[in-house]
């Protein structure tokens, strides 16, 4: 049985975890994992459900040792056929009364651990290929006042991952990169910001499977025919 990890899982109607929803019931043996062991379960308590296979798998993405452990588990369990890097949290504040570490810890979360995530896929779907996907945002492509941490660590993830698609593509490695330009229309935004999700409105929010239609998309496109980007919005987003 083929496997799929995706990093980055937190709530059920959030991407992570409709991600993993989406790759098991295309048959694969979801490899579930992030910080929060509880909302892993049940993750994986809601796929299983229906019938698919997964498995809770906490790890940091920052953590090199944590993010070799479960790539190791993985390929125990069978050949590793898509890999999704889902990680990155928002970062605002003004650059000028912003701690090193805080800038920092955005850096190492969208980007450093991009990296190590896709070190540790490359070496397993080298030589007989597989996808690896990452998450980008509206701040992967342009700055923004009170933005900077964010900005400029989604936008290193984003040159990364177009390094990737470039240099592994001979190896039948697809590498692609998922813009999400606005807010998801899941349980995070609703939970901790309801008085904005009212404001959007659903019109105005992106829905969650629509972004995961372009994942399975990137997944099963021929070689012969990849797209690196993609970019998703809402009909009435100003871009």
């Amino acid at each position: 049985m083929q496997t799929a990890i995706v990093m980055g899982v937190g709530p059920g109607q959030g991407l992570g975890a409709q991600l993993c929803k989406r790759f098991a019931s295309l048959g694969l043996n979801v490899f579930v994992a992030g910080r929060t062991q509880e909302k892993l379960d049940a993750v994986v308590a809601m796929i299983e459900a229906n019938g698919d296979k997964a498995s809770a798998h906490v790890a940091d993405a920052t953590a090199e040792t944590e993010v070799k452990g479960l790539f190791d588990a993985a390929s125990q369990a069978g050949p590793l056929s898509v890999a999704i890097y889902n990680a990155g949290n928002n970062t605002p504040g003004k650059i000028v009364d912003m701690e090193a570490d805080y800038f920092e810890s955005s850096w190492k979360i969208c980007c450093f651990g991009g990296f190590l995530f896709a070190r540790e896929a490359l070496k397993r779907m080298r030589p007989s290929g597989g996808a690896l996907l990452f998450t980008g945002a509206s701040a992967s492509l342009r700055g923004r006042p009170g933005f900077g941490a964010f900005n400029s660590s989604k936008a290193a993830l984003r040159t990364l991952a177009q390094a990737l698609a470039k240099e592994y593509g001979s190896d039948n490695i697809h590498v692609g990169h998922v813009i999400v330009d606005g807010a998801i229309n899941g349980e995070k935004i609703k939970t901790r910001w309801p008085e904005y999700a009212e404001k959007l409105g659903d019109e105005g929010m992106i829905s969650i499977d629509g972004i995961v239609d372009a994942y399975e998309f990137l997944y099963k496109q021929p070689k012969a025919a990849w797209t690196f980007e993609v970019d998703l919005r809402t009909s009435i987003e100003n871009w």
